[in-house]
């Protein structure tokens, strides 16, 4: 069993439990801004300057929370988000509206130490947001007080621009917007530093998917659903180990009312469930713009909350690894061994499989067969027998 800790948190605006939090997480995405580059990245007076043309409305709240963090130039620089170090993500999206009800569902798909299990009810604009929380104040997911909701997933392309990270796009997004179509707008003036798939539902029923792309600019899509890659992009890296276009084609084939879309969201092959490879369903997310509600979701145990009747409290669940198929026995001196060019299947046991859902949420990962030749070179490179003696 995998277990994580999720956390509600209520502060209407930024102060001890904010703080508390950023000490605690601050660490860890401090060591990975550095390491990734982030120090290199445009001086804060650049980051505050983007951050007041581009999203001026968060200028008071961003001044708080530097304010709280400590006030110093990598502080400044990270909670800007403007042009960060890459990073990437899996996830499933859609939106259905049908006259009466209105549903977003998402799965957030990741490996289990790299998420927050942060839910954050804010009233930082006066605005009241709830949604889970990324890098400390964006956004992965949420919904306000006027029934937008949105979520996004990670559009399958390497490229980086000049832009901001996208969750704190999202956060802008349910600070300032009231419907769909105010969202959208944004969406294609804010510039996003890497390609992003948006999902958005309103109040009134109106849905949509956006393509965010590198640098700026977006392309509104047909239908409110969304995997990882995006059209005209050519086939992403990562795309048999995400089997992201095999989770776009049972969207686009879903024939289920607004209600009931969460359950398609827990089952195969929309929910994975491999997380000894460090890809795996942490949640599943279901937001109800008309009740101003959502709830958090596994396969076996659910977290309702509400913008009107907020709960703060934490919750451990437990994320179910798969069983190991037991390999097959083969007939003693029968089977002949492997093909110089076939993987060692036998290894796979032996590869760090978090360190390869790791690879591919970074953007660099290697065919499975690359990982199990690493394992091979490093206990001795040759393959079994067919006839061990």
């Amino acid at each position: 069993m995998t277990r994580m800790t999720f956390d509600a948190v209520a502060e209407a605006q930024p102060g001890a439990k904010w703080r508390g939090r950023w000490q605690r997480s601050w660490p860890a995405y401090e060591g990975w801004f550095v390491a990734r580059g982030g120090d290199a990245g445009p001086d804060r007076r650049a980051c505050r300057a983007a951050l007041a043309q581009h999203m001026p409305e968060l200028l008071p709240v961003y001044n708080r929370l530097l304010a709280l963090a400590g006030d110093t130039d990598r502080a400044a620089k990270f909670l800007s988000t403007w042009c960060p170090p890459r990073y990437l993500g899996g996830c499933s999206l859609a939106a259905l509206a049908d006259g009466a009800e209105v549903r977003l569902v998402r799965n957030y798909d990741l490996s289990p130490d790299l998420n927050e299990g942060f839910l954050l009810r804010s009233e930082w604009t006066g605005r009241a947001v709830m949604g889970m929380v990324e890098f400390l104040w964006g956004l992965s997911d949420g919904i306000n007080d006027a029934g937008l909701s949105v979520a996004l997933a990670y559009g399958g392309r390497t490229e980086v621009g000049q832009g901001f990270g996208i969750t704190t796009i999202l956060r802008y997004l349910l600070e300032t917007c009231t419907t769909v179509e105010d969202a959208v707008k944004i969406l294609m003036r804010v510039p996003s530093h890497m390609a992003y798939n948006v999902v958005l539902a309103d109040r009134g029923g109106d849905t949509a998917s956006v393509e965010v792309l590198p640098g700026g600019g977006a392309r509104r899509m047909p239908q409110a659903i969304a995997t990882n890659h995006q059209t005209g992009a050519g086939r992403p890296a990562g795309a048999d180990f995400s089997r992201t276009y095999e989770r776009h084609a049972h969207l686009q084939r879903l024939a289920s009312p607004p209600q009931t879309l969460h359950a398609q969201f827990l089952k195969a092959p929309l929910r994975q469930d491999r997380f000894d490879a460090g890809f795996g369903t942490l949640f599943t997310a279901e937001y109800d713009p008309v009740r101003g509600s959502m709830r958090l979701l596994w396969p076996k145990e659910q977290w309702h909350q509400s913008l009107d009747a907020f709960v703060e409290g934490r919750r451990t669940v437990s994320l179910v690894t798969p069983v190991a198929v037991p390999t097959q026995t083969r007939p003693a001196c029968t089977a002949p061994a492997p093909a110089a060019d076939v993987p060692d299947w036998s290894l796979s046991a032996r590869v760090d499989w978090l360190a390869v859902g790791r690879d591919f949420a970074a953007g660099r990962g290697q065919p499975i067969a690359a990982y199990l030749a690493q394992v091979a070179h490093a206990t001795g490179g040759t393959r079994r027998a067919a006839c061990p003696a």
